[in-house]
């Protein structure tokens, strides 16, 4: 079987494991069903996730043109702390910043290599947590726009991180927390613009994942170096696929790139 396509990040359907979709132009494909089949990934060419162009990457799936115009790579998307449509300030394109920015977002506590603070739209909750390969999750606070959620975040950053640690998420180097704890010993910390929107009375969310075998030493796959590569499926953790010779490739981490996979 053959499929040909421009790689988005894995599309995702919470269960006991979570199901993995790539989804291209005119196909998809269920990862889980490849697990434990050698597969093949030949990087073909580049095309921008916005204009369409065959244009080198530079991030997030866009050209370098389109990372620096479109409203969906503004800086507010990273740091949502920045967040100016609740004031009626455009950064890009006010409409499209007021549609995203004020709407509920949710702080949360995930568990994927140690404890870290996000930010998400709650529309995204359980998919945000997936894509971060977080095995335990739990909202903090759920406010109605994006700055507050931003400002939240920010202030929770001193007192815990909000990176994860691939290599520890994709060897499941990891350990059991005690998220409503946390969310309780936090609680202190938060603005007080948000402190009316703390959630008391709920609990962690655990998820699992498609895994057979965790990398012990994970390498990432690089296509521009490695423009074909061929191995055994042991796994989906984040948005990663898992190889048993500990090749690791993140999905997300090249959108923009069409390729063809084979599946042998």
């Amino acid at each position: 079987m053959n499929y040909e396509g421009v790689l988005t990040k894995m599309q995702t359907e919470n269960g006991s494991p979570i199901q993995y979709y790539l989804v291209f132009e005119n196909d998809f494909l269920n990862v889980n069903q490849l697990l434990d089949k050698k597969i093949s990934i030949n990087f073909l060419r580049y095309q921008c996730l916005n204009c369409g162009l065959q244009k080198k990457i530079y991030r997030q799936g866009y050209c370098y043109d389109c990372f620096y115009s479109i409203p969906q790579a503004a800086d507010w998307v990273i740091n949502p702390e920045k967040s100016k449509a609740h004031l009626g300030i455009e950064e890009r394109d006010l409409d499209y910043e007021k549609r995203v920015q004020l709407q509920p977002h949710v702080v949360y506590l995930a568990n994927s290599s140690s404890i870290k603070v996000g930010v998400t739209r709650k529309t995204q909750i359980p998919t945000r947590w997936i894509d971060q390969g977080a095995h335990e999750a739990i909202e903090i606070v759920e406010v109605p726009n994006r700055y507050l959620a931003g400002i939240t975040e920010v202030a929770l950053k001193d007192h815990l991180s909000d990176k994860t640690n691939w290599r520890s998420m994709l060897k499941n180097d990891i350990k059991d927390e005690d998220l409503a704890l946390w969310r309780n010993n936090l609680r202190q910390y938060i603005p007080a613009e948000a402190a009316e929107y703390f959630i008391e009375n709920n609990v962690e969310t655990n998820l699992q994942f498609p895994v057979l075998q965790y990398p012990l030493k994970p390498k990432t796959l690089n296509l521009e170096k490695s423009p074909f590569y061929e191995g055994v499926l042991k796994g989906i953790k984040g948005q990663y696929l898992l190889f048993a010779d500990d090749t690791v490739f993140n999905v997300r981490g090249n959108e923009g790139y069409v390729v063809s996979i084979t599946v042998n």
